[in-house]
């Protein structure tokens, strides 16, 4: 009777067993978010000189948390299983912003390089954290190369774009360029506008967030048209975040499965269109951690699996 059992768990895991025990990847910003890193506020973040962090005012520990446990509340209910990077991090305020210092993909973390030199360090932090939890380092870049997770994109599971800007230079691009075209992975650069120039966070995902395979909002004044072009191709709908939000962030939305999204509760005329347009939207304030900081609902969060959008 053992026997049988080990043969018919045999079988059932070549049949399924790639997906049951997938515990990495998804190449997609809208499959069913499953795992989750976040980091939540601490003395760094709450101490940070906004001059010298580019913050629009100091932050409040206390209301930094409790906004970030509803975060993490959203994500809990909607079945996601949420992991915290704790290392101690002293000196680095942004590191609450987990999503840029590495890309997922279907064969392992592309661990980064900060664009922002007062972040360097947090991709070592989040290197060794993965690879805590057994996930396995595709690619990391070397030398000049900088990128920032926030410039990048999942299209669809075959196509990333990256923003060419201030924080991802042209050897970011080259580098992840070269080391997933042997995966048959295309990778589209998107040239992104100065804006408020070198110090302000700019990134791709400031731009436009993917809602689901066949949707996006966007900020479609600051999209090149050759991406804009690009994403119609593959019959994306656009939907435009009004533009008196785009400045509090309107653009910048997680989605946490198709048509399911968390986005900030002031963004009141960019949750109206997305409720016209479909989604089931959770809401967060985010005074603290989002609006003085420069970072949204994704730059708070690094999805380590999605499933199949």
């Amino acid at each position: 009777m053992r026997n049988t059992f080990i043969i018919i768990s045999l079988l059932y895991q070549g049949a399924f067993g790639l997906e049951a025990q997938k515990h990495f990847g998804g190449q997609t910003m809208v499959g069913e978010l499953k795992r989750v890193i976040v980091r939540a506020p601490d003395a760094a973040f709450a101490n940070a000189n906004p001059k010298v962090w580019h913050y629009t005012a100091q932050p409040k520990l206390n209301e930094s948390i409790e906004e970030h446990k509803r975060i993490v509340e959203i994500l809990k209910q909607e079945g996601a299983e949420v992991i915290y990077q704790d290392a101690a991090m002293p000196n680095h305020a942004d590191s609450i912003f987990v999503h840029d210092p590495m890309i997922m993909t279907d064969y392992g973390a592309i661990i980064l390089r900060m664009g922002k030199s007062l972040r360097r360090g947090e991709e070592a932090a989040l290197k060794a954290k993965v690879q805590a939890l057994a996930i396995p380092v595709f690619y990391e870049l070397t030398g000049e190369a900088t990128a920032e997770g926030g410039d990048t994109l999942w299209v669809d599971k075959n196509t990333l774009a990256i923003g060419r800007g201030f924080r991802t230079n042209q050897e970011g691009i080259n580098q992840i360029r070269a080391a997933l075209a042997p995966k048959k992975i295309n990778v589209v650069q998107v040239d992104l506008p100065y804006d408020q120039g070198k110090e302000a966070c700019l990134h791709l995902q400031s731009l436009i967030s993917m809602l689901s395979p066949t949707k996006a909002a966007v900020y479609r004044k600051y999209l090149p048209v050759s991406f804009v072009e690009l994403l119609e191709s593959k019959g994306i709908e656009l939907i435009d975040v009004p533009e008196s939000e785009y400045p509090t962030m309107g653009p910048n939305i997680l989605a946490i499965k198709p048509n399911v999204v968390l986005t900030l509760e002031n963004n009141t005329k960019t949750i109206d269109v997305l409720k016209k347009a479909g989604c089931k939207v959770y809401t967060y304030k985010g005074t603290e951690i989002s609006h003085k900081a420069e970072g949204g609902a994704t730059c708070l969060t690094r999805p380590i699996l999605r499933g199949q959008a």
